[in-house]
């Protein structure tokens, strides 16, 4: 029996003709945070999913990163598959040792399991406590999942919103395994970044095994997106917070398109121009490298040259 989904009513579909970007990448360039949705009648959405996207298969990933320039990537799995990481896997296993995988599991995850993960090219766990997303705080979960997964060598990737890390930052410097931070931790970018809230981010970072995604300009922009003609103000109020990320922490940057971004509801970016956004965060060849190569690689494939 074939199963239809249909997507969330005003569901944004991704771009499928995205422009050429202008800056070109280094080699060996990797997309450290993007996804696979589906397809659905191939990999069901979780009965229990808090939206239902348009599909995205690994086959326009793959084109997508071919045409962008990027090497490699790095899959995270969505919340709209639940803990079936499937189509995840799916994928990592096409992309011919291109690819790693960050997963959803769950405390009674078996030892057989985990390792059978580590085997698939899995390097972490991903836990959301974005409130819209997420019934309850998944603290107890991940305090388990944390030490279960620790001994692997993996990391744990986190989704929360600036305004809550007062609340969570005690929590998480106990994690016994590194961590890494979704999209600069949303920061509010109606705010300085010179000022006390992105401040005390930059603090955990420090004080903390962090790394940190300078990614989705798209979902933290006030003053909007470019046009399609690459104008050089792209998500220009996001940028000083991504740049002083960039420059003060240069050894624990990544990036990634966030693609097929899910959940937008006031615009679909083009990933050329995301492209193009990376020299206006990262200003030198010499940030760029370890921001796009250097950095994922050491994570996700330090026993290995780009």
């Amino acid at each position: 029996m074939t199963t239809t989904f249909t997507p969330t009513p005003g569901w944004l579909e991704w771009e499928h003709n995205p422009s050429t970007p202008r800056f070109v990448l280094p080699p060996g360039a990797v997309d450290a945070h993007c996804h696979v949705f589906g397809p659905g009648e191939q990999f069901p959405y979780a009965p229990e999913r808090k939206y239902t996207p348009c599909d995205a298969s690994k086959a326009d990933l793959f084109a997508l990163r071919d045409r962008l320039g990027v090497s490699r990537n790095i899959l995270v799995q969505a919340t709209c598959h639940g803990a079936d990481n499937s189509a995840m896997l799916d994928a990592v296993a096409a992309a011919d040792g291109r690819a790693r995988g960050v997963a959803t599991v769950r405390p009674d995850v078996t030892d057989a399991e985990l390792q059978r993960l580590d085997a698939a090219g899995v390097r972490g766990v991903r836990f959301n406590f974005l409130r819209r997303l997420v019934d309850a705080s998944p603290k107890d979960a991940l305090a388990e999942v944390a030490r279960r997964v620790a001994p692997l060598g993996w990391h744990v990737v986190l989704y929360f919103e600036a305004a809550d890390l007062p609340d969570l930052e005690p929590f998480f410097a106990t994690l016994p395994t590194p961590i890494v931070i979704d999209h600069m931790g949303r920061p509010d970018v109606t705010r300085p970044a010179t000022g006390p809230e992105f401040g005390r981010f930059l603090r955990f970072v420090e004080q903390n095994d962090v790394w940190v995604k300078v990614s989705c300009p798209e979902r933290l922009t006030v003053s909007g997106p470019p046009a399609r003609d690459g104008e050089t103000d792209a998500y220009r109020d996001v940028v000083p917070f991504a740049r002083r990320m960039v420059e003060e922490f240069p050894d624990v940057v990544l990036w990634g398109t966030d693609w097929p971004h899910p959940n937008l509801t006031d615009h679909m970016p083009d990933d050329g121009l995301l492209v193009d956004h990376i020299p206006h965060i990262a200003v030198t060849e010499d940030l760029q490298r370890r921001l796009l190569v250097d950095n994922p690689m050491r994570l996700y494939w330090p026993d290995e040259s780009a």
